[in-house]
């Protein structure tokens, strides 16, 4: 795990002082040492967060004549396997590090290495021979990766922090206000993009092509397979990952939330390991929210090291240090959590285990059961709507009165649209309301195109298709990157491998979702492995409180912020402090709504104006 960056420019020689100040950025992502190669117009960097091989795989590594030179941010969990193909095949390692096999794989396979990869990447491999830069994400978006291609000049790095900002994309701050975080390829920056999922980048000579060389989605599905086998296929596959994933050379912990995928990935975890695994959990105050008894029965149960911390209601006035980690606006108010349950575990370990991906791939989310409903009742639902907004605003997690407006709202309107609806931050007029309507970006069109390359599927495996390919990238997986390397921390997804997403892309949607039943083959499943109230339990995660906070505590903090939105001349002040006024007033639960405008404030003050406020970690917890 590491930070990279780099530079090519077709205008000369390039300045290593530069390389190394964009690489001192990059700190947090690797603390144990750092290198740098430049060749004239090109230079790599990469800051080292020692997992394998800790003494011999310090980065940039080349080959054996120093033709080809990588850096990269990642494990590749299949590096042994590759390593011992590549040695039959004549290539000579100096190392037993996985960055390794990258360079010798690059030289025997060419552009054809990254579809061969089993991990999370993202690289930057320089051909000298060639005078070609190439840069690879892997086909998940486990790892981040930006580029600023302008007047000749490459520049990327792993976070925004290391590249030049230039002015505000509003076409990305109209995606932000509409899901809460800005949406891929865009970045806040209107010169700056991120290298998507399955992509790689080839600068040469100024010229930049960019092509997809994977993608993760539906396959063909399964039809008259014996259940019982299909379970027994699943746990071997789920363990096979987490063994993969297990791999390293310094502890490995798991970050418990209670819930079946976290817990799975404990048992498994304790099933593979010979020493006690480390589990690391977050709890709160609030009653509906603490999840910390389902995650204390699964440490009990496997003999775990468990830790744990209890956030107060004033938890949420960390959302300053939030802006300071995340390197672009970003408001899913459940990176609060995972920002301090990675704290604490990297008190004790450099590697936890989390479970990003099976709500997507198995069907956990209740708007799941809301795009199935909507098929046989949609006519009937719309027609309740009048009932359902006249309902009272409830601050309990994700409450019955939240769901049935968000339902009721979205059933007449296409498969597609109404999935967006149940889960959409600020509508298109709230939206214009707050901007001036100064974008005329849909947010919606990459979903579109996505959806459409799936014609032919059943309805829901698409819509989930959707979310694998895009809310988990642009939301999940960018909240638990940035989360856990704030902390130095690196954090492994297993339900993102190939072994597991193509078993679930092939499961006919009865085995995810039937009625009010999700994840129904995952449970079953792993129901032999963890406590029956972990199993049938309510959904878990990290969720905060948020609305009731910000009808608490956190009001004058709230209040105070947005007050600075005129000042910043991006967003409308009247508008913002409605929000505040129409969620504290009880008419609706815009907590979301919030937790985005003080997002996006907190961030332009920290990263756009330089703004810098003192805040306690030690204050908010019990």
């Amino acid at each position: 795990m590491c930070g990279i960056c780099g530079i090519a420019s077709k205008r000369g020689a390039i300045d290593p002082e530069r390389l190394r100040g964009m690489s001192r950025t990059l700190h947090h992502r690797g603390p144990d040492s750092e290198g740098t190669h430049v060749d004239g117009p090109v230079g790599i960097a990469a800051r080292r967060l020692a997992i394998i091989d800790l003494t011999g795989g310090d980065q940039p590594i080349a080959n054996e004549d120093g033709s080809v030179v990588v850096v990269q941010n990642g494990e590749i969990y299949n590096y042994r396997e590759l390593m011992r193909e590549l040695e039959r095949a004549g290539h000579r390692f100096h190392t037993r590090c996985d960055t390794e096999v990258l360079v010798h794989g690059y030289e025997q396979w060419g552009a054809k290495l990254w579809e061969r990869l089993r991990g999370m990447f993202a690289v930057a491999l320089w051909d000298a021979r060639e005078r070609r830069l190439v840069l690879a994400r892997d086909r998940f978006g486990i790892k981040p990766l930006y580029y600023r291609d302008v007047d000749g000049e490459l520049a990327f790095a792993s976070e925004l922090d290391a590249l030049p900002k230039g002015e505000i994309d509003l076409d990305a701050l109209e995606g932000f206000l509409a899901f809460n975080v800005v949406p891929g390829p865009h970045s806040i920056f209107a010169e700056i993009r991120k290298l998507l999922p399955g992509h790689m980048l080839e600068w040469r000579d100024g010229c930049v092509s960019i092509e997809r060389y994977a993608r993760t989605g539906p396959l063909e599905p399964r039809h008259d397979e014996d259940e019982a086998e299909l379970l027994e296929e699943c746990r071997a596959r789920l363990r096979d990952s987490v063994r993969a994933h297990l791999i390293a050379d310094v502890p490995v912990g798991v970050l418990l939330s209670g819930g079946v995928d976290s817990g799975a990935l404990t048992a498994f975890a304790a099933e593979e390991s010979s020493e006690p695994v480390r589990t690391f959990s977050i709890g709160f105050e609030e009653a509906s929210f603490d999840e910390l008894t389902g995650a204390r029965a699964v440490a009990q149960r496997y003999g775990t090291i468990h830790r744990e911390l209890v956030l107060r209601p004033d938890a949420a006035l960390l959302l300053p240090v939030l802006a300071d980690a995340f390197d672009e606006p970003f408001a899913d108010s459940s990176a609060l959590p995972t920002y301090l349950v990675s704290k604490l575990a990297a008190e004790d370990v450099k590697v936890a285990l989390s479970g990003e991906g099976g709500d997507e791939l198995f069907g956990g989310y209740y708007t799941y059961v809301a795009d199935l409903l909507a098929q046989r009742f949609g006519p009937l639902a719309a027609a309740a709507r009048p009932l359902a907004d006249r309902l009272p605003s409830s601050t309990k997690k994700v409450s019955l009165d939240y769901r049935l407006k968000r339902f009721t709202r979205a059933a007449a309107l296409p498969p597609l649209e109404r999935h967006h609806v149940y889960k959409e931050i600020f509508s298109a007029d709230a939206r214009a309301e707050l901007t001036g309507g100064r974008s005329a970006f849909d947010p919606l069109a990459g979903y579109r195109e996505r959806f459409g390359a799936t014609e032919g599927h059943e309805l829901l495996t698409r819509l989930q298709d959707v979310d694998f390919g895009l809310y988990l990238v642009d939301d999940l997986l960018t909240k638990t990157d940035r989360a856990s390397m704030a902390w130095s921390l690196e954090a492994r997804v297993p339900f993102m491998d190939t072994v597991v997403s193509n078993f679930a892309f092939s499961l006919p949607v009865k085995h995810k979702v039937r009625g009010f039943s999700k994840k129904r083959l995952l449970r079953r499943a792993v129901e032999p492995l963890l406590p029956r109230e972990v199993v049938h339990g309510k959904k878990r995660g990290f969720s905060i409180p948020a609305a009731a906070w910000l009808r608490g505590e956190l009001e004058p903090f709230a209040r105070e912020t947005l007050s600075s939105v005129g000042r910043q001349g991006i967003l409308d002040q009247r508008a913002a402090l409605r929000v505040l006024d129409d969620h504290v007033a009880g008419r609706e639960d815009l907590s979301r709504q919030l937790w985005g405008l003080l997002s996006f404030t907190l961030w332009y003050e920290r990263h756009v104006e330089g703004v810098t406020r003192d805040v306690s970690l030690e204050s908010v917890v019990a």
